[in-house]
């Protein structure tokens, strides 16, 4: 058994237990116990992974009632089948026990439609979405998206319909999402940060027929934008639906009743219900189909992994039509009942007054807004001591940056992770695992997935600790891509997926990447993996960002360049990081370029765009005017 302990600031100390208890563990449990000093406000013990109890762990639960009485302690989340444990033996009466809110295990072969119904009937008037001017209960959802499916159901959309969803983060985003599901059409998920030609390409691409769009970054005069997105070559948008922040579908609600039971057709759980669409900065993106199965199973491991309850609070920054957002962020909310609070927008400011005011448990990011909110001159560890768990996940995380991250936020815990649009999650570290785990790996690969790294050039698997490309297969992978060729789909003849990332497996199974083949670096015949290069080059003063990338050079064929964002005040010096590098990399792997930058590109779900950084390197590189550039040349010893 293992056991994870959380303090709280407020003096409550929390348990969270893996395993079995009974005869051979429960000394680990009394150890742990008698390890909470006497004068603790509160003692929680959070039986969300434990499966059994006998009689000798119901003993030492006895012991430890005595010494906290009253309020001072309680069991929660305890499952169905250890519950009926504690019934049985009639402690649920002496102890102060509360069932696990809603096993999770009941969702994995619901659709998103029975899921609202379900949620509905238990936690009817449960408040699940919060914002700076609304608040919904499940039942404010049910009305809402009931209404807004008889709307899109009148344009046209019936079961098979494919629905675009287009707009930044907004409770009217949720409602339309299940209300897409209701219908049983494929809920089409589109990147809101595009242009209107963009996002017609994305609508062409998927046969997108119906779109329902909220707040687009770049749309400004509403008619012409969607003008022009219609308009583009391909696109067979029939109906737009709009779902802006000025719809209030509350004034609406009094339609529900004459809408009540319709729509009532059941829809499988392992029918495709979602479609995301891969980023697309190197071209034509590619639409992953997913299942509510594939879905609501890998929400199903956040549960229980990030201990998530309906006690706690998730501020959302991270887009809905991303995985990131949906799987780690919404769904486990949505199983739980626990609160999501959707910010109007993700500016620091913003979401540091938000955490401040409304006592947040839970923050999921990539690294990137995480470094952004804590350079914020306006915050403090203060205002995040109620944060108990972040989930970092999108982009790698230096050595430095997860000090810093450590440092900032002493109370929370920090889950790396590592996942794909087409499986999510596929490794994330544990409340068990130590420092050093989160600083050189991206986690054990989660249950009942497999993952092996393979050597491309062979097709044989690697031995432990030898790199070579990730594949994985299980539960939560996609279906596949859509409309995509035989030859272009990333699923192989035995089930695997290709993910095209490097890494490798250690001896214990703990998972580290080491990049993308695609940007592999070769410089004069010698393969450069960027991360690596990022690494070392992190640990250098007054380093606070870095991301490598290969440019053109007529002899090498590749070079090597360093972006850098540099801590406030700190002036970069090429000559001497040249030197600090020389003990920790060899000569090749060093950068002969290093561009300073304030901030870099980034895509909408927050991780930088590396193609476009990567084009604005090249373009500085090649600048003869490099004075003026803050381009630095490394000099050749």
């Amino acid at each position: 058994m293992n056991i994870k302990r959380v303090d709280d600031p407020e003096g409550t100390v929390i348990l969270f237990l893996t395993g079995r208890i009974d005869t051979d563990t429960a000394g680990v449990l009394r150890e742990a116990i008698n390890a909470v000093s006497q004068d603790t406000v509160r003692l929680i013990l959070d039986f969300s992974d434990v499966p059994y109890i006998s009689s000798a762990g119901l003993r030492e639960l006895l012991v430890c009632r005595k010494r906290f009485k009253d309020d001072r302690f309680l069991i929660r989340n305890v499952t169905r089948e250890t519950m009926e444990i504690f019934e049985l033996t009639g402690f649920d009466t002496i102890l102060p026990v509360e069932i696990m809110h809603e096993d999770t295990s009941t969702y994995m072969k619901m659709s998103f439609k029975e899921l609202l119904q379900n949620r509905t009937q238990e936690s009817g008037d449960h408040v699940l979405l919060r914002s700076d001017h609304d608040r919904y209960t499940w039942e404010d959802i049910e009305f809402a998206s009931q209404i807004i499916a008889a709307d899109l159901s009148a344009l046209g959309v019936q079961a098979g319909s494919h629905v675009g969803i287009c707009g930044v983060n907004s409770i009217n985003w949720v409602l339309a999402f299940f209300a897409v599901n209701k219908l049983g059409a494929l809920a089409m998920l589109i990147n809101p940060s595009q242009s209107a030609a963009e996002i017609g390409k994305v609508c062409a691409y998927g046969d997108i027929e119906y779109l329902c769009y909220g707040e687009i970054a770049l749309m400004q005069d509403e008619s012409s934008f969607l003008e022009a997105l219609q308009s583009t070559e391909g696109c067979s948008i029939k109906e737009c639906y709009s779902i802006r922040n000025k719809i209030n579908i509350r004034y609406r609600f009094e339609e529900y009743e004459a809408l009540k039971g319709r729509f009532e057709r059941k829809v499988d759980a392992d029918a495709p219900c979602v479609v995301i669409f891969t980023s697309g900065s190197t071209g034509r993106p590619k639409g992953v189909i997913l299942s509510s199965y594939n879905l609501l199973n890998g929400a199903a491991v956040q549960v229980r992994m990030q201990g998530v309850s309906y006690q706690d609070k998730s501020l959302l920054i991270v887009p809905l039509f991303h995985i990131l957002g949906l799987v780690v962020c919404f769904l486990p909310c949505a199983m739980t009942d626990a609160t999501l609070y959707i910010p109007d927008d993700i500016r620091t400011d913003t979401l540091i007054r938000i955490m401040e005011n409304e006592k947040c448990t839970l923050l999921h990011s990539v690294p990137t807004m995480i470094i952004a909110i804590l350079n914020n001159r306006g915050f403090k560890k203060e205002a995040f001591s109620s944060l108990r768990c972040t989930f970092l996940a999108g982009a790698a995380t230096s050595e430095a940056q997860l000090e810093k991250f450590m440092d900032s936020l002493p109370n929370d815990h920090l889950m790396i992770a590592y996942g794909l649009s087409e499986m999510a999650p596929v490794s994330v570290t544990l409340y068990e695992d130590t420092p050093e785990h989160m600083r050189h790996t991206v986690g054990k690969p989660i249950e009942n997935i497999s993952v092996k790294i393979q050597d491309r050039e062979t097709g044989e698997n690697c031995p432990a600790g030898s790199p070579g490309e990730i594949l994985v297969q299980g539960f939560n992978l996609m279906t596949g891509y859509y409309k995509v060729s035989l030859e272009d789909q990333a699923i192989d003849e035995d089930g695997w997926l290709h993910t095209g990332d490097m890494g490798y497996l250690n001896e214990d199974g703990y998972l580290t990447l080491t990049g993308r083949y695609k940007e592999l670096i070769i410089r004069g015949g010698e393969n450069i993996m960027p991360q690596e290069v990022a690494d070392a080059v992190s640990a250098l003063p007054g380093v606070e960002d870095v991301k490598v990338v290969g440019v053109p050079s007529e002899f090498f064929g590749e070079e090597v360049c360093a972006c850098l964002k540099m801590s406030d005040g700190v002036t970069f010096d090429s000559i001497k990081a040249k030197g600090l590098l020389k003990g920790s990399m060899a000569k090749y792997k060093i950068p002969s370029f290093f561009l300073i930058y304030d901030d870099f590109p980034t895509l909408a779900s927050g991780k930088v765009d590396t193609v476009s950084l990567k084009a604005d390197a090249i373009r500085r590189c090649e600048s003869k005017q490099v004075g003026f550039c803050n381009l630095f040349h490394a000099q050749r010893s």
